[in-house]
Parts: C-alpha cells; sequence; structure tokens
C-alpha cells in the first residue's frame, strides 16, 4: 500500500502518461525521498517484527494511518453505498491478504529478501493490467517477468548459502512476500477504475478502513494468544508504516505526479529497492553474496523491461 494508499508501489506505471511538466530539482528532490521512504519500510516492518507479531504490528500501522487518510479524504468526492462492497473487498484484498502476507513473510525471510521480491509488485500490475484492463504486453515486458522470476529463484537460492547474514530465509517466508507482492498489484489494478470514479483520496480512505476493519478480529486474537513486549522500536516502527509509508508516502507521490510526466515519477522504482538492500545490510548485516546480487540485478532488469510499455493506457 510494501506499499502504498497502502504500499510502497504505485500504480501509476499502467496509467497513461498526462503530465509533460518539466522535470526540477524539487522533482528530483521528492523522488529520492520517496524512494528512500518506501526503500526503508521491509527493513523496519523487520525491526519491528523483533518486539510484535505481524498483525499487531499490521494493525498498529493502519490504527495511524486510517484516521489521517479519513481526514485527508474530508471534503473530496462521496463514497455511494452501492460502491461500499467493491471498496471493501479491495480493502480486504490489499490489507488482509497484500499487506498481511508480507509482513508474515518478512517475518521468514531476511530484510534483503523481503525487499526485492516485494519490488516485483511494478512487473505484476503491468500483466494483471493486460488482463483486467486489456492492455498490450510486449515482448519485452514478457521478458521482464520472467527475468523477475529468475531473479526471485536466485534471490530464494542465495538463502541458503550464507549469502543473507543473521535473518534467515525459509521458502513459506518468500513465498508469503511474493503473494502479497501479487496481490498488492492486483490491488492497484483493481483500483483503477474506482480511484477513477470516485478519486484515490476517497478510495484509499475507505478501502483502508475496510481492510482495518477485517484485521481486528484477528490481531485481537493474536494479541491473545501471543505474548509480546510494547517496545519503542516496535511502535517507532508503526508509526514509520503508517505516518510514513502509507500517508506520507501517498500524498508526496500524488503531488509528483501533478510535475513529473508519471513514467519518470515511477523511475523510483529501481532506486526502492537499492535503499532498501543498503539499509538491511547496515540494520541486521544482511551480506550479499554472488547468487543474491545476481538475482537482484534479474529483478532490476525485469523491473525495467516491464516499463517499456508503450503510451496510451486506456
Amino acid at each position: 500500500m510494501s506499499s502504498q494508499s497502502l504500499t510502497d508501489v504505485r500504480p501509476a506505471v499502467i496509467i497513461e502518461d498526462h503530465a509533460p511538466r518539466g522535470i526540477t530539482l524539487r522533482s528530483i528532490g521528492s523522488m529520492l525521498m520517496l524512494a528512500v521512504m518506501w526503500g526503508l519500510s521491509i527493513p523496519v516492518t523487520k525491526l519491528g517484527l523483533e518486539s510484535l507479531p505481524p498483525l499487531t504490528l499490521t494493525a498498529m500501522r493502519f490504527a495511524i494511518a486510517v484516521p489521517l487518510l479519513l481526514v485527508f479524504a474530508v471534503g473530496q468526492n462521496p463514497l455511494p453505498r452501492r460502491a461500499f462492497p467493491r471498496v471493501a473487498a479491495l480493502g480486504v484484498l490489499g490489507i488482509g491478504i497484500g499487506q498481511v502476507a508480507q509482513t508474515f513473510g518478512v517475518s521468514g525471510t531476511s530484510a534483503s529478501v523481503g525487499t526485492i521480491i516485494s519490488a516485483t509488485i511494478p512487473v505484476f500490475i503491468v500483466f494483471f493490467a493486460a488482463l483486467r484492463l486489456k492492455q498490450h504486453v510486449s515482448g519485452w515486458q514478457k521478458l521482464g517477468l520472467l527475468a523477475a522470476f529468475a531473479g526471485i529463484a536466485l534471490v530464494a537460492y542465495a538463502r541458503g548459502h550464507g549469502t543473507t547474514g543473521s535473518s534467515g530465509t525459509s521458502v513459506v517466508g518468500a513465498l508469503c512476500v511474493l503473494l502479497s507482492a501479487l496481490a498488492i498489484a492486483f490491488y492497484y489494478v483493481w483500483s483503477v477504475e474506482l480511484t477513477t470514479a470516485y478519486g484515490t483520496a476517497t478510495v484509499a480512505a475507505w478501502s483502508t478502513l475496510f481492510g482495518f476493519l477485517a484485521l481486528l478480529p484477528w490481531a485481537a486474537w493474536e494479541m491473545w494468544q501471543v505474548p509480546f513486549h510494547i517496545t519503542t522500536s516496535g511502535i517507532s516502527a508503526a508509526a514509520y508504516l503508517g505516518l510514513i509509508v502509507t500517508v506520507s508516502g501517498l500524498f508526496l507521490w500524488l503531488n509528483l505526479l501533478r510535475h513529473v510526466p508519471a513514467r519518470v515519477a515511477a523511475s523510483v522504482q529501481f532506486l526502492q529497492p537499492v535503499f532498501g538492500i543498503a539499509a538491511a545490510s547496515m540494520m541486521f548485516g544482511d551480506r550479499l553474496g554472488p547468487s543474491f546480487v545476481a538475482g537482484v540485478a534479474l529483478v532490476l532488469v525485469g523491473l525495467a523491461f516491464s516499463m517499456t510499455s508503450r503510451r496510451g493506457a486506456r
């Protein structure tokens, strides 16, 4: 909404470029700031999981984000009753599956592995857009998908060869992050029609609220069953994910799209995993062996190929 109103990746990579304005130092600075903010999301999640269980951390994140999103939605297009079921389902998909799977996945992977698998979200956006929005998929984009999957396989292979440091990675953890990437990508594609009809702020606020409400009973059950300690690092991680990644990141992104072409703004996707992996290396001592580096390179190549589509998404 990871992003995102929900995670760390934006749907603009599938939308026609309508922002012909020039690029300024301010816009470049905004893109770099955004790459850092979103790039740190997986390492910060990993930090929060050291003291908080997955559902509890996710619930705390959106308990912070939801009121702020609702405030920003005040005065925007109202959401009609007939749209509630679709927006609610969107929130359950984005948070109940996407964000929860990401948090569980990060608990079972190193921060570096989680970061690079999450970086595949734009690749999946392109292919879900082809299915749902009937957009053309070029040969380069198909090659990009293959490269991204090959990169994920290499990253997963690296986990068993001592290249990811003290934070071990399991196959289940990697699959959970991959499931999260698929769910979040589908969330963005599915949200295009709704945001076009009712506005981004409105759909983001209401879908996040519905997803949060669906999560609350499970988080309450987890808090009852799983012992945990409220720590400064845990609260700080939840606050960062809710305030910086979910809310500030969304509105910085929307402001950025008003000043630079969408495809230029989307180039932040290349920097996000770089900052995330650098942070994981410093925070958790993740070691970047040859297999891991090769996997990262393949994922970035896949991301580049996936963004070479023709202009003109309808």
